[in-house]
């Protein structure tokens, strides 16, 4: 397809490209390449000054290149002269290694190499403000109950059915689109895939949602935790494994449907919590979503201890359903692609050593998680989980030393 992107421009009436790549903080940085020159940077990708970026790099370096992959393509259903590209990070002609997009890709490969194939979905929560970010932009949204509100929801329409129709067009399937739990709180769903195609759409919705908002002169937020009275924005990642088309985590034998691999994951996924954590709630401020206090909702929908159930929202890791399990502790500031890195690192490491994770717990953490022995909190801040993350032998065997330093 390289030497067919300028053809494509042509067929669709794309004017320019934007070659975009996701730096270490989850920053989208791009350079606008008008069409008549895509296909030489297909070639050789666009020059970035590395150090410019949340890169880990000094002034000094050399170019770094962001290569674009073709298969990521997207036309913006805004502004359908612009095709968006995802770009891998380039230099001296290697991959840099800790480039977020290149790091989910060694995860991906190391599961290959396992025989296994990690698809996911998330759900990403963000919050419409005014235009200076001061405050929600519903003033009638003021329920202290707040969540599928209809009429909320309604005086919203014109931008949610604008991202959803966009996702429509682009063939993500999107299914639903609710008010949630904090006032001024949307979420969308869409089908669930591959993992690199998810955190190259994840990656796009937030672009995307940010973009159609300015445009109907608002502001969206991810924010993990804006208003302290109210509940933060997750990204919730719905996980299943697969090889070719068998589903890996489905087990009819297990009262919740979930295979003895599904479990192992799972096991991985606790045992690291803490220094996933860094990577899934990477912000001073997402630790006031995962410990904060009652909401006005009565609830904030978050984890705060290391736990594993059935149909329970009140734990870190939920299995809904039969086949796939739900991982609650991301929230909105988590880098796509690192969040789905960080997934497979432990999962995989889960698989590899035949971690049990113990009996699951049915309760309700909020009410009764004083009455559990022995079940490991989550971090109180960022410092806390950073300093997990650098201790975990686990994370630099998967990632590498270059980027346990460079994160």
């Amino acid at each position: 397809m390289m030497a067919e992107l300028s053809k494509v421009a042509a067929e669709r009436g794309i004017k320019y490209f934007l070659i975009s790549f996701t730096d270490i903080f989850g920053v989208q940085r791009s350079k606008l390449v008008p069409a008549a020159a895509i296909d030489g940077m297909m070639r050789a990708g666009a020059g970035f000054a590395g150090f410019a970026a949340w890169m880990d790099l000094s002034p000094a370096d050399p170019d770094m290149f962001a290569v674009p992959d073709p298969a990521s393509l997207i036309q913006l259903p805004w502004k359908p002269e612009v095709g968006w590209l995802a770009a891998d990070p380039v230099m001296n002609g290697k991959p840099v290694a800790h480039g977020p997009r290149n790091v989910l890709k060694a995860q991906i490969a190391a599961a290959a190499d396992m025989g296994f194939q990690m698809k996911s979905g998330v759900e990403c929560e963000y919050f419409l403000l005014t235009a200076d970010g001061e405050a929600i932009s519903d003033p009638a949204d003021t329920q202290s109950k707040p969540c599928y509100d209809q009429q909320a929801l309604m005086r919203r329409y014109d931008v949610i059915t604008e991202i959803c129709d966009a996702m429509l067009s682009l063939g993500w399937n999107p299914y639903q689109n609710d008010h949630e739990d904090a006032n001024g709180q949307f979420e969308m769903n869409w089908d669930y895939d591959d993992a690199l195609v998810t955190a190259d759409r994840h990656a796009f919705f937030k672009f995307m949602v940010k973009s159609i908002a300015e445009k109907h002169g608002l502001r969206a937020t991810f924010m993990p935790k804006p208003f302290t009275s109210l509940t933060g924005n997750g990204c919730h990642a719905h996980v299943s494994m697969w090889k070719g088309k068998t589903t890996l985590f489905a087990d009819k034998k297990d009262d919740l449907g979930l295979s003895r691999l599904g479990y192992q994951f799972i096991a991985g996924l606790l045992h690291s919590a803490e220094a996933l954590a860094a990577l899934t709630n990477p912000t001073v401020n997402s630790y006031k979503r995962i410990n904060a206090p009652r909401t006005i909702s009565g609830a904030t929908w978050s984890p705060n201890s290391v736990t594993y159930t059935g149909n329970n929202r009140t734990h870190m890791v939920r299995i809904p359903d039969d086949g796939r399990f739900e991982f609650r502790l991301a929230d909105g500031a988590a880098n796509p692609y690192l969040l789905q890195a960080a997934l497979l690192a432990a999962g995989l490491d889960g698989i590899r050593e035949d971690r049990d994770p113990g009996k699951r717990l049915d309760i309700n953490m909020y009410t009764h998680g004083h009455t559990v022995k022995n079940a490991r909190k989550l971090p109180l801040n960022l410092l806390d989980a950073l300093r997990a993350f650098e201790k975990s032998a686990i994370l630099k065997s998967a990632f590498g030393a270059k980027f346990m330093t460079a994160y």
